[in-house]
């Protein structure tokens, strides 16, 4: 019970800021062109996301004409180009992560390029990408990777390196091996510093994700936001914005619940 009021409470404000839009919108305060009303944004979004075609049953089966709007077709594709990219940048970023924050060797041999590479953004990289992959997937993928990696790779460091040293004094006062002490003490304790950083990769990599679908593809959320900004469609605009602020919502909502499960552990967690 207490789960739905906090889930109840946490809608107040968003179902304000739409009551107070809506007046704005059909008191004719706001231009429509500008700023459409939520009702023309909620009725532009189920055009965005209803079948491109009417169902013929002689021609294909029943869910597959219901997974054949535009809207699902874009948000599949960026959908798409986020995990692929996420997962890349996460997997390059852990092993290196955990390498940097265990040896002092490796930490003195990458640190210095990886704190010339971190500030550049993954944006500036986009006409190399094109040059290197040219269009479509491959530069849009290859953007995410690079912007997800770094969140990832520096929490998993800082992680590492904040780990309390009396655990480790406790594990060789015990016999435990380098190995038993990586795996069982300096891994798990850095865990809750690795599930962050994927939280943030994972923001980083929608960001990105409309960004290059903007230049390097042809399909996709971001790809259809700038389709609808040539022809002044803010409805549509605003439509495609707020289905990937519901996906980012979704696949965080999640990551959240995936780290509360694994680290019941974690003394943050015990009050849950």
């Amino acid at each position: 019970m207490k789960r739905y009021r906090h889930a109840a409470s946490g809608l107040l404000v968003p179902l304000a800021v739409l009551a107070l839009w809506q007046l704005l919108a059909s008191r004719g305060w706001v231009n429509a062109t500008i700023l459409p009303s939520p009702t023309q944004v909620l009725v532009r979004w189920w055009a965005y996301l209803r079948p491109l075609e009417a169902f013929d049953p002689t021609q294909g089966s029943y869910l597959r004409w219901c997974f054949s709007g535009e809207l699902i077709q874009d948000a599949a594709g960026s959908l798409y180009r986020v995990l692929t990219g996420f997962l890349l940048g996460a997997g390059l970023a852990l092993p290196l992560g955990l390498a940097m924050g265990y040896s002092r060797l490796a930490y003195g041999l990458f640190n210095p390029l990886i704190q010339v590479l971190r500030p550049i953004p993954p944006i500036a990289f986009i006409p190399l990408s094109i040059l290197w992959f040219g269009l479509g997937n491959p530069p849009a993928i290859f953007l995410i990777t690079i912007g997800a990696f770094f969140p990832v790779l520096m929490n998993t460091v800082t992680g590492v390196q904040t780990v309390d040293s009396i655990y480790l004094r406790v594990g060789r006062n015990l016999g435990a091996s380098r190995w038993t002490q990586f795996t069982r003490i300096i891994l798990p304790a850095a865990t809750p510093y690795i599930f962050t950083g994927a939280r943030i990769g994972m923001g980083t990599a929608f960001i990105v994700v409309i960004v290059s679908e903007m230049i390097a593809v042809n399909n996709g959320l971001g790809y259809r936001i700038l389709e609808a900004r040539e022809y002044l469609w803010s409805d549509k605009i605003i439509a495609g914005m707020f289905t990937i602020g519901l996906l980012g919502l979704g696949i965080d909502t999640v990551m959240s619940r995936l780290s509360s499960y694994l680290l019941k552990w974690h003394r943050g967690l015990e009050q849950g």
